[in-house]
């Protein structure tokens, strides 16, 4: 009988895949279009255009977007459309939501792009936990992707998960 230890989730076929590794740097700004409208909700479509023309765009140079209007008003299409010509050509991204819908378009751009087809007949681990904010979204997302070609797929740290 040998005393050595082995670690056999090193040696294991386990494929961990950690989302946290495909996270893009870069900021994510909330713009919130309410301070643009009169009492903050009723759209003057010659106001709201000059409020646009006037605004600092160059701040948001490679930068991910989320567009929102905080009020009840009602926000015709357009006016998010006009915002999103005014955004410098380098913004990474652009959505009209929070900052929560915009981290899971991100992701789900992410998923999208990565080659799947290394983890056909392997026994896949998603690490659970994370320092960057990863959207629920994301996981179930993945898992889509790749249940139909894992052998098995698991959540949370080789040496406890689920």
């Amino acid at each position: 009988m040998s005393n050595e230890i082995k670690n056999r989730v090193a040696t294991s076929k386990l494929v961990t895949i950690d989302l946290e590794d495909f996270y893009p740097e870069g900021d994510r700004i909330l713009i919130d279009i309410k301070k643009w409208l009169f009492d903050e909700q009723i759209l003057k479509e010659i106001d709201f255009r000059e409020s646009v023309k006037n605004h600092d765009w160059a701040f948001y140079q490679n930068k991910y977007i989320a567009l929102t209007c905080s009020s009840d008003a009602i926000i015709p299409s357009w006016a998010y459309l006009l915002i999103s010509t005014s955004l410098p050509s380098s913004t990474k991204k652009i959505i009209v939501g929070n900052l929560e819908q915009l981290e899971t378009s991100i992701f789900q751009d992410i998923i999208n792009e990565l080659p799947l087809d290394i983890y056909k007949g392997k026994p896949i681990i998603i690490k659970g936990c994370s320092k960057k904010y990863i959207p629920e979204t994301a996981f179930t997302l993945l898992i889509s992707k790749i249940l139909p070609l894992a052998n098995s797929i698991m959540y949370g740290e080789a040496c406890s998960n689920v």
